[in-house]
């Protein structure tokens, strides 16, 4: 039985992961960030880390962080340095504006967020946040690899 693209779940989930990606992006240019780039600096605000630390915490392959973190390095958000446990670690820190960018982070998360719940009530936003980790726990039993893909892929249609 073929269900039509119109009542399809996956096809709903699609339309609105792209319209609240497209939402941040928007957000994030105003901060002269990309989407996803966000992701590392959120996860950077506690302590320093490896980029393998970093690319594990994020669920993406090392080449993503490495681009990503290069990039926001050109933009003076982030520091690499080699580690003092081993020369060729290279720990990634925020700079003092990076730590600051990362402050405003959470606002504008939530304010997208709220636009994308604001036709819901408590209720439905804690069905809806504990359906989606359900199908995230099926999709990941059946050997879909849970991760976000790059984190800052858009990027690359921006770059000269």
């Amino acid at each position: 039985m073929t269900k039509s693209l119109e009542k399809s779940v996956g096809r709903a989930l699609l339309v609105t992961a792209r319209l609240h990606r497209a939402r941040m992006g928007e957000r994030l240019n105003a901060l002269g960030l990309f989407p996803g780039q966000e992701q590392a600096l959120k996860a950077l605000m506690p302590a320093p880390m490896t980029m393998g630390e970093l690319a594990t915490l994020l669920r993406v392959k090392p080449p993503t962080v490495s681009k990503t973190i290069g990039r926001l390095s050109l933009q003076g958000l982030v520091t690499r340095e080699g580690g003092s446990r081993d020369g060729r670690l290279v720990q990634v820190a925020l700079t003092e504006l990076g730590q600051k960018t990362a402050g405003t982070l959470d606002a504008v998360w939530n304010q997208v967020e709220d636009e994308l719940l604001e036709r819901l009530d408590a209720k439905e936003r804690k069905q809806l946040r504990k359906l989606l980790r359900k199908a995230a726990k099926g999709l990941s039993k059946a050997g879909v690899e849970i991760e976000d893909g790059d984190v800052d892929g858009d990027e690359a249609d921006s770059d000269g």
